[in-house]
């Protein structure tokens, strides 16, 4: 009885980590981006992961010199974006955007987008907390 009582101990605790994993490797917002730091980035889309437990966006910025850089751009989760009305398929590739949001902790070319802005002016919201495209 005590073999049983222990092995079905071990294998709910095991469960319960398991079962949580994800929840260890959320992280805040203020753990990984700065609020301070506001950026406003233009490009050219290069990629839209629709993915859980963020999505992402990568675009080609050009800078003053000209050089290119690629920037990852997370956003909420697909959830999220659907309930505020964003679709996958609203950031084809190859399209031009304005992005605002906030940079990243670690000084890498990643930002945490408030949302985004399409060439033609429509504003989506990025379903994260924090505000909209319009917000600039």
């Amino acid at each position: 009885m005590k073999k049983l009582f222990t092995a079905s101990t071990v294998a709910f605790g095991l469960s319960m980590l398991l079962g949580t994993g994800s929840a260890f490797a959320h992280h805040s917002f203020a753990s990984e981006y700065d609020a301070s730091k506001p950026v406003t980035l233009k490009g050219t889309i290069v990629k839209f992961q629709w993915i859980n437990p963020h999505s992402w966006l990568h675009i080609d910025v050009k800078d003053a010199n000209g050089t290119v850089s690629t920037w990852a751009i997370e956003f909420g989760s697909p959830s999220s974006l659907l309930r505020s009305g964003f679709r996958k398929d609203d950031l084809p590739v190859g399209a031009e955007v304005t992005v605002t949001g906030h940079l990243a902790r670690n000084g890498s070319k990643t930002a945490h987008s408030s949302g985004v802005k399409m060439a033609n002016g429509n504003a989506l919201f990025s379903g994260t907390p924090g505000g909209s495209a319009d917000e600039k």
